[in-house]
């Protein structure tokens, strides 16, 4: 029996991934992997669009709901668990099919990509400096010593500044030299990505926003209180964060919900343009019929090249 390829479905959020990585999984035989760093938390549901069982078409979900929202992430925690379950899916002759919008995880699965170490001194000094000083002071100094890494990071990212900063002193190279190599670990690996124009997400962006608030995002976070706020990784999701303001007094429910908005269409752009520079992808019209079958041809075709 030959190998199953890999495939992965990649895009901006709210371009339609969700659907077309089920198709492929009817077509491949396949079962689905979670590369959206946000929906391994149990509980964070409506923010994360994280599809319901009854919507999964019977087809195995991998990597969701993993951790509590307390509980911190690392891309190279979710490295290893995503290459142990893609190993355990062609084992029993499957296809895996990875989905969703963390860029960096999505890599950090398919190309060749090592991760520096820790130190535990340096991490804490960085993050009381981060508790003390926010992270605007931080990231002011991670565009000092790695002016790249400081335009791929937003400025209220405070655990990816505290890292990248970390990589920096340790390492005395840039956070961006770490980054993985445009080299897939195995070359039956394909990815597909969802193509949509610019006004058309932004519509979906607001659509999808006010159903997330109307089918209870903030009734959703506040169960999910204290964990949440405390939660280094999850209390940062897009959505999570805003709420989380206007539980505190902070914002009004009507900020929170715009500020939600804005945000999501920033992270959407950082998507398209970290994954608008892989040549590598194949790209299907977010809205064409046949787009499926645009993407299994593609398969068809790397399988073919492979042999």
């Amino acid at each position: 029996m030959s190998t199953p390829p890999i495939v992965a479905v990649v895009g901006p959020t709210a371009s339609g991934k969700t659907d077309l990585s089920l198709d492929l999984a009817d077509r491949l035989d396949g079962e689905i992997v979670n590369t959206d760093a946000m929906a391994v938390y149990r509980g964070m549901d409506i923010g994360t669009a994280k599809p319901a069982v009854a919507a999964r078409r019977g087809v195995p979900h991998h990597l969701l709901d993993l951790l509590d929202p307390d509980q911190p992430l690392t891309v190279a925690e979710f490295q290893g668990w995503a290459r142990t379950a893609i190993a355990a899916i062609r084992g029993r002759g499957r296809t895996p099919i990875l989905v969703g919008g963390s860029a960096l995880y999505t890599r950090a699965i398919l190309d060749r990509f090592e991760f520096p170490g820790t130190d535990p001194e340096v991490r804490r000094r960085l993050e009381a400096e981060l508790a003390a000083t926010g992270p605007a002071a931080l990231h002011t100094r991670l565009r000092e010593r790695d002016p790249v890494a400081a335009e791929q990071i937003r400025p209220d990212n405070g655990r990816r500044i505290v890292r990248a900063l970390e990589i920096v002193e340790i390492t005395g190279r840039s956070f961006t030299a770490t980054l993985p190599r445009l080299e897939y670990v195995d070359p039956l690996t394909l990815q597909v990505g969802v193509e949509i124009d610019r006004p058309t997400l932004d519509s979906r962006i607001e659509e999808r926003v006010a159903t997330m608030f109307e089918a209870g995002l903030v009734d959703e976070v506040r169960g999910l209180l204290p964990g949440l706020a405390e939660g280094r990784t999850a209390r940062e999701a897009i959505g999570y964060k805003q709420v989380l303001a206007h539980l505190r007094g902070e914002i009004t429910l009507a900020e929170a919900r715009d500020q939600t908005v804005r945000a999501t269409r920033r992270f959407a752009r950082r998507q398209g343009s970290w994954f608008g520079k892989d040549p590598r992808i194949v790209w299907a019209p977010y809205d064409a019929r046949d787009r499926a079958e645009l993407a299994m041809a593609a398969v068809s075709e790397m399988l073919s090249s492979a042999l």
